[in-house]
């Protein structure tokens, strides 16, 4: 038998999807001979206690199963323990709505991640630590600020459970009262401080959001650097004609869309804001990005 995994499972995710399809899924793994056992989180935050202690007691091996945001929890868990104390492995059974991270490797979902984890196929992938102003947080995803938070929030809030289609339904509620509006910034330690209005931010990993979004086209979760999507001050008519586009990458070539790679971001930003982090919508008063290059594992 392979290295004992602990999968911690978030049977809430995609809407209750999750908890009904887990133990297949795990009977799979077990039957190709993984060694695999499970501790259930049944509330926020939970996820990220039960990583800790785990990793705490020696246990170096997860398994994500549920969406993106159980990933972020488990992923809080293991940092910042996991910056001097070895670097962790995590696989994911993505059973949850979005499962944004691993369609930078393939389309396929839960076989592929069924495939991977029997392979034991793994690979570095960079963290993205952010620091705001109550504390410390670290995600694999993407964080962004604006429109794609907005529209996070508003899914949240209002159309949570209705899957991709709550997420089209936030978009459009957006549209209605889109707010363009500035996020100061300097990245890597640049003299002048960006105060463009903007439609939204977003400070990348990997490359999807929403689930099938691709925001950041030319991220590399392995790079060790953080891939900054921007684009300006577009209004509601031109961002519906060009909303298809976020879909494939081809915004970038909007002329009010930039990119760049950087190693850090430092806000400085009057107050918190909503931002969206690994599929999840917090509000903080952001202060600095910054990366731990291959701080962890993923089987992907």
């Amino acid at each position: 038998m392979s290295a004992q995994y602990l999968a911690i499972v978030n049977p809430a995710a995609g809407g209750g999807r999750c908890g009904k399809l887990v133990e297949p899924a795990l009977d799979r793994l077990r039957a190709a001979g993984i060694g695999v056992d499970v501790i259930r989180a049944d509330y926020p935050g939970h996820a990220t206690q039960i990583a800790r202690q785990a990793y705490a007691r020696g246990q170096r091996r997860f398994i994500a199963v549920g969406g993106d945001g159980t990933s972020y929890e488990i992923v809080n868990g293991l940092f910042p323990d996991a910056e001097s104390r070895g670097r962790p492995t995590l696989g994911f059974l993505p059973l949850g709505t979005g499962n944004s991270f691993l369609r930078d490797f393939s389309h396929q979902g839960l076989e592929y991640a069924i495939q991977t984890l029997t392979a034991e196929k793994t690979q570095p992938c960079d963290v993205i630590r952010l620091i705001h102003k109550q504390g410390v947080l670290y995600y694999i995803n993407l964080l962004s600020v604006g429109f794609a938070a907005d529209v996070a929030a508003t899914r949240k809030r209002r159309f949570k459970s209705m899957g991709e289609l709550g997420y089209l339904l936030a978009v459009f509620s957006r549209l209605i009262t889109l707010n363009r509006r500035a996020f100061p910034l300097r990245t890597d330690g640049q003299p002048e401080l960006d105060r463009r209005p903007c439609l939204f931010l977003s400070f990348n990993n990997s490359k999807f959001t929403g689930g099938k979004m691709m925001i950041a086209p030319q991220a590399d979760i392995s790079d060790g650097l953080i891939e900054y999507v921007r684009w300006g001050p577009i209004g509601r008519l031109g961002l519906i004609r060009n909303l298809h586009t976020l879909y494939d990458g081809s915004h970038l070539r909007h002329p009010l869309a930039s990119r760049q790679s950087v190693h850090q971001v430092g806000f400085e930003m009057e107050g918190p804001t909503d931002v969206m982090i690994d599929g999840e919508v917090l509000t903080l008063h952001c202060e600095k990005l910054d990366v731990l290059p291959s701080g962890l594992n993923v089987l992907a």
